[in-house]
């Protein structure tokens, strides 16, 4: 189990994060939220990452609207994370994973790994910073938005091909536009199908992509 930190970002402004894992790791990772918050789901997943020996470290990104944001899956809180989101300053969530970034251990290799919104911002780490060697998406609706960016790090991504919410020809596009990311597609999956706490949750899916993602990362935080 890990415990809630306190962060301070390059523009002065302090933050909430759940910390877990070895302090002495040799690899560690950002872990960044849905619109939900860091939510027990949140937190769950920090847990298994920091089970399979990463130190981890995941920002609270909301603190910089409303703090203390703890949302379920429901549609109210599905309507209320948005709002959120749309509030946070367009610099804040770099600022926040950075922030988190400096935070891991001393010396370990970093990555970043993001789901829904934190998906997004997890490509965002890989083309905005430079303080990260490799990225994991997991459907990120704004990354077709923002395609074009150049990352500067290894990237893998994650897309159910029943998304409602990103339609297979964005998929085919961020293909197109970053022809070197790994991108993998599940067939029959909807958005959010690694979240247990979600309607289209797919157990099998969920546990590919963590395969995926962990052997991703055991090959470029070396």
């Amino acid at each position: 189990m890990g415990a809630m930190i306190t962060l301070t970002a390059a523009d002065g402004f302090t933050l909430s994060a759940y910390s877990a894992g070895p302090k002495d790791a040799k690899r560690a990772l950002v872990v960044v939220q849905e619109i939900f918050g860091v939510n027990s789901h949140m937190r769950h997943v920090c847990d298994e990452f920091a089970a399979a020996g990463y130190a981890v470290v995941c920002p609270a990104l909301f603190d910089r609207v409303q703090r203390g944001v703890e949302l379920g899956y429901q549609a109210p809180d599905i309507q209320a994370g948005r709002d959120l989101r749309a509030k946070v300053p367009d610099a804040g969530p770099v600022l926040d994973i950075e922030a988190a970034a400096a935070a891991l251990p001393a010396g370990a290799r970093r990555g970043i790994v993001g789901y829904c919104w934190g998906g997004t911002v997890a490509w965002w780490g890989a083309t905005r910073s430079k303080m990260f060697q490799a990225s994991v998406c997991y459907y990120g609706g704004g990354i077709a938005g923002t395609r074009t960016e150049t990352p500067n790090c290894p990237v893998q991504m994650h897309f159910g091909d029943q998304d409602k919410s990103i339609p297979n020809a964005d998929v085919e596009l961020i293909r197109q536009a970053q022809p070197q990311a790994q991108i993998f597609v599940y067939p029959g999956a909807g958005h959010g199908f690694s979240c247990n706490d979600r309607a289209d949750f797919v157990a099998k899916d969920s546990q590919l992509a963590m395969q995926r993602t962990l052997g991703f990362f055991a090959q470029h935080l070396l």
